[in-house]
C-alpha cells in the first residue's frame, strides 16, 4: 500500500465549502490541437466545486482509501517542522500545485527514501528540483493542458484592466467613493492599433494570441521554434529571434515562457529599459522571469505603464513584497490557472495519472516532465534566449 501525501491550498476564510456562484460548468472533452481532457475511471466530485483547498482533497479520499492507501492533505509546507516536512520520509506520492507550490528540493527529495511520484495538480513543475528527480529514480508528471485556457484568459484581462486603468477607476468609486472622471481616463487607452506580443509560444502562448487577435491589435511573438507558416498567416505574425527584439517592438507584452536557467531575470533594467516609454507587462508564467526590483523601478520612473501578473516569488510572498505596493499594478495571487472550471479537469487529471501508476499502467506521455529518473518529453514552450 502507498501513502500519498497533498500539499493544497487552504480553505476558504469563511469556511468550506462556499457559496457557489453557479451550479454547473461547461463539459470540456478535448483541447485544441486534438488532446483530450482527462479520462480517469471515475470520479468522486462535482465538477466546479472547489476541490483545491485542503477540504477539498482533489476529491481523491474515497478513491485512495477504498484501495487502501494512506491520504494525508496538508497546507502546512514551510518551515523546519512543517506537516510536509514530517510526512515525507516515508511517503510514495506527492502532490503539489503550482498556486501553493510544495518546494521539492534536492534536501527534501534526498530526505524522502520512498518518494517516488510527484504530480503537479496544474501544469508547472519547476517546484520540483528536476536534477534530484532524475537521480532519485522519480517520476514527475503534471496534467497537461487542463487550465491552459484559463490562463490565457487571465492573462487577456489583465492585458485589458492595464490598458485600460482599470484598477485606479475601480478604486475611485469604491474606496474613494468618488466619481473623478478625468483621474481615471488620464492613464486609460484603447487596446486597439497597438503592437502585441508574447514570449513564448507554446499552449498558452498561442491561446493568448488567438483571443487577442479580434482586438485588431498587430501581433508579434517570439519562440526559438517558429510557429508553422498557416498559422503565422492566419494570424498575422511577426516573429522576432530574440526577446530583445520583441521587446522593443511592442507596447504591451505578455510572458508565456518556462523558468530556466537562461530566463530567469530575464527581464531585468537592461531590457526593460529597450521597451517603448509606457509599454505594459503582464506575467502569467513564472515570477523570476522578470527581476523583481527592476520592475519596480521601471514603474516609479514611468519607464513601464504597468505590470500585472499573477506569479511570485516565493509564493505566497511575504507582506512586505514590494509588488503589493507599487504603482500602476493589477496583480492577483497566483489563480489564473485555479478557477473551478480548470479544478475539475486537473482534479480529474491527477486521479488517472494515480489510477495509472497504482495500477503499474503507463501515464499518458503528454503528462510527463520525467519518467522513472529519466527526462521525458513535455509541452511546454521551449523558448531559450537567442
Amino acid at each position: 500500500m502507498a501513502k500519498i501525501l497533498a500539499v493544497l491550498y487552504p480553505d476558504p476564510v469563511g469556511g468550506y465549502p462556499p457559496d457557489y456562484a453557479r451550479d454547473e460548468i461547461p463539459t470540456i472533452t478535448g483541447y485544441p490541437g486534438g488532446q483530450t481532457a482527462p479520462t480517469p475511471q471515475a470520479i468522486d466530485f462535482t465538477p466546479g466545486h472547489l476541490l483545491g483547498c485542503v477540504s477539498g482533497e482533489l476529491g481523491l479520499r474515497r478513491f485512495l482509501e477504498d484501495r487502501g492507501h494512506t491520504f494525508v492533505v496538508t497546507s502546512d509546507k514551510e518551515g523546519a517542522d512543517s506537516a510536509l516536512d514530517r510526512e515525507l520520509p516515508d511517503t510514495d506520492v506527492v502532490i503539489s500545485q503550482p498556486f501553493w507550490p510544495a518546494y521539492l528540493t534536492s534536501e527534501r527529495i534526498a530526505a524522502a527514501g520512498r518518494l517516488r511520484l510527484a504530480i503537479t495538480a496544474g501544469i508547472g513543475s519547476d517546484h520540483v528540483d528536476l536534477p534530484s528527480a532524475i537521480s532519485h529514480g522519480m517520476t514527475v508528471a503534471e496534467v497537461t493542458f487542463s487550465n491552459s485556457i484559463g490562463v490565457s484568459e487571465h492573462a487577456v484581462m489583465q492585458i485589458l484592466t492595464l490598458v485600460h486603468n482599470y484598477m485606479q477607476a475601480h478604486e475611485w468609486v469604491t474606496a474613494k467613493k468618488g466619481w473623478n472622471i478625468a483621474d481615471s481616463v488620464s492613464r486609460a487607452y484603447d487596446l486597439e492599433g497597438m503592437d502585441v506580443g508574447v514570449l513564448g509560444s507554446g499552449r498558452i502562448g498561442q491561446a493568448v494570441l488567438r483571443r487577442l487577435k479580434p482586438f485588431d491589435v498587430t501581433l508579434h511573438y517570439c519562440d526559438v521554434h517558429r510557429l508553422p507558416g498557416e498559422v503565422e498567416e492566419d494570424l498575422e505574425l511577426t516573429w522576432h529571434p530574440d526577446a530583445r527584439s520583441l521587446a522593443s517592438s511592442v507596447d504591451v507584452l505578455s510572458i508565456h515562457t518556462p523558468l530556466h536557467p537562461q530566463t530567469r531575470n530575464l527581464f531585468d533594467d537592461e531590457l526593460i529599459g529597450a521597451m517603448r516609454r509606457g509599454s505594459y507587462i503582464v506575467n502569467t508564467a513564472r515570477a523570476l522571469i522578470v527581476d523583481r526590483d527592476a520592475v519596480v523601478r521601471a514603474l516609479d520612473s514611468g519607464r513601464l505603464a504597468g505590470y500585472a501578473g499573477d506569479v511570485w516569488y516565493p509564493q505566497p510572498p511575504p507582506p512586505d513584497h514590494p509588488w503589493r505596493t507599487m504603482p500602476y499594478e493589477a496583480m492577483t495571487p497566483h489563480v489564473s490557472g485555479s478557477t473551478l472550471s480548470a479544478q475539475a479537469r486537473y482534479a480529474a487529471g491527477t486521479r488517472e495519472i494515480l489510477e495509472c501508476w497504482l495500477d503499474g499502467r503507463p501515464i499518458r506521455p503528454e503528462y510527463l516532465i520525467v519518467e522513472g529518473g529519466g527526462l521525458a518529453g513535455t509541452g511546454a514552450s521551449s523558448y531559450t534566449v537567442a
